[in-house]
């Protein structure tokens, strides 16, 4: 099961470096059922892996313009408050808690993807004000420290549709608020959490390998298309989730 568990990181540097996301939604569970972490370790390790495989893909990104900086970092302070507040609230809120709201996050995240219809990478719209911004930015830093999403799901939708950012400069420009998201909500569980290290260096290490691949993929896939297989991957797995919590709370016989 390690190895499996070791040899899924690919995919989750893939996802990030494809769409700017997703990183975490695969995390969580993998850490929770494959390598067998607490939930809250599985929280906390997900944030410190994604976060440094974002980080490395906003590096890969960096140069050519293809991350708006300003956009990410002003999202990314709002996103960093968010998090570190989600993260210490996360210490009240029973493991099933979490568990199921994160399926049911994930659930959202992809009736968004799926629904969503492109806009012409040309088109010119004026973005909207950070009085608006802002909260949809906090509250995606809550449900990163609660439940160990980096958020990409949906930083890419609110870079898209509120700073009017075309798809592919948002999937690079998710990499950066990621990167702040995930460090600031990894700092929330400091002290409170002690993360078995060993087990995420081969993880960490295929993800960033992956997050590689993904970025080069990224620039000439379409991202419509993936988005909606991923998304419907994200279906499965939160109602793999929602199954299995169910069947723990029956009465045994």
């Amino acid at each position: 099961m390690l190895l499996l568990g070791t040899a899924l990181g690919f995919l989750v540097g893939l996802s990030l470096g494809l769409l700017g996301g997703g990183g975490s939604v695969l995390t969580v569970p993998i850490f929770v059922y494959v390598l067998g972490f607490e939930v809250r370790q599985a929280v906390a390790a997900s944030l410190a892996v994604v976060g440094t495989t974002a980080f490395v893909g906003a590096l890969r990104q960096g140069g050519g313009g293809r991350i708006a900086v300003g956009t990410g970092i002003g999202f990314g302070l709002f996103a960093m408050a968010g998090a570190y507040g989600g993260a210490r609230l996360a210490a009240f809120l029973p493991e099933t808690v979490q568990l199921l709201l994160f399926a049911t996050v994930m659930l959202i995240a992809a009736t968004l993807m799926l629904r969503r219809k492109e806009r012409p990478e040309a088109e010119e719209e004026p973005p909207r004000s950070w009085s608006a911004v802002g909260p949809v930015a906090f509250g995606v830093g809550i449900l990163t420290g609660v439940v160990g999403v980096g958020g990409g799901f949906m930083i890419v939708p609110a870079l898209v549709l509120l700073l009017r950012l075309p798809i592919h400069r948002a999937i690079s420009t998710s990499l950066l608020v990621i990167t702040m998201n995930a460090a600031s909500g990894f700092a929330g569980y400091a002290g409170t959490v002690e993360v078995p290290w060993g087990p995420l260096l081969g993880f960490a290490g295929l993800s960033i390998l992956g997050v590689f691949v993904g970025t080069r993929w990224m620039r000439s896939a379409s991202p419509a298309a993936l988005r909606k297989g991923f998304a419907i991957f994200l279906i499965v797995i939160a109602v793999a989730i929602l199954v299995e919590n169910a069947l723990a709370g029956l009465p045994s016989t």
